[in-house]
């Protein structure tokens, strides 16, 4: 029997710091039906001719994210789909273990979840890294490798400018696809450029757009997502109420000044957008 086709998408921009350590993970891949697709957003650096060396499938799409995301679903030829960034490398038997995941679920899943570990020598790192450590099995943990028929009858991606990896698969669940898989593997997140103003200033941009996530979640009618993702409280909650995160209390404590300070500058940007418009 044919082994199932995987497709890898990775958007770029400016990424040649380290986009070769991400590509060489796929390439060192146990897994051997692979396709590498990455879409570059005009890219200054020499992004394009690093990726070049490792697939010939480079393409230049603009101006999010999402846009580049729906332009790769009309080039893949997957049958499955692993969705990660330029800064990301995966264990070598991810996508074997995905593939074997999901080819025993049947019909009755649409996606697995992948643990993101993110590392750096860095303590904002360590604080990211200790909160994004109580999301499993919530709301709004994000789901990296899917079905390629049920992403296509979502077609979910358009006019979103972030979290759309943790929307994606909600929609899925709405077609009864709603069975949660995991798998033991990693990607990692290499943080190498993370500083404290530049994540707040991220939010803000987020922020700017937040009218249209919130819009876009209601007419999908999953509003809980918005209010696990987007309510103060609601995000406390996952962390206060999990006795594990009183063991490190001091990466507890910054990770509610940080949730704070972020929630803050969500709020900034939509006040900016409203005063804009």
């Amino acid at each position: 029997m044919k082994s199932a086709l995987v497709s890898i998408i990775i958007p770029t921009y400016n990424s040649s710091k380290t986009i070769w350590e991400c590509l060489k993970s796929i390439k060192e891949q146990s897994y051997e039906n692979i396709e590498i697709i990455v879409v570059d957003n005009n890219s200054r650096d020499n992004t394009k001719e690093i990726a070049k060396k490792y697939t010939e499938k480079v393409f230049n799409k603009w101006p999010e994210r999402t846009a580049q995301k729906n332009y790769w679903i009309e080039k893949a030829k997957w049958k499955y789909l692993l969705l990660i960034d330029w800064d990301m490398s995966i264990d070598e038997e991810l996508i074997e273990d995905c593939v074997n995941i999901m080819e025993k679920a049947l019909d009755k899943a649409g996606w697995v979840c992948i643990p993101v570990v993110d590392i750096w020598n860095s303590f904002w790192v360590k604080v990211i890294a200790f909160e994004r450590s109580f999301y499993k099995n919530t709301n709004i943990e994000a789901a990296r490798f899917l079905r390629k028929d049920l992403v296509e009858k979502v077609w979910w991606y358009k006019d979103i400018i972030f979290y759309e990896e943790f929307i994606v698969p909600q929609e899925i669940a709405k077609l009864w696809y709603n069975v949660k898989l995991h798998t033991k593997y990693n990607i990692y997140h290499n943080y190498w450029d993370f500083t404290f103003i530049w994540n707040l200033k991220k939010k803000f941009y987020y922020g700017k757009s937040l009218d249209e996530y919130k819009k876009k979640v209601k007419e999908i009618w999953i509003e809980e997502t918005w209010e696990w993702q987007m309510w103060v409280i609601n995000r406390y909650m996952i962390f206060l109420k999990n006795k594990r995160f009183y063991k490190r209390p001091i990466l507890a404590l910054w990770v509610l000044v940080l949730k704070t300070l972020e929630f803050g500058s969500w709020g900034l940007g939509l006040i900016f957008s409203k005063f804009k418009k």
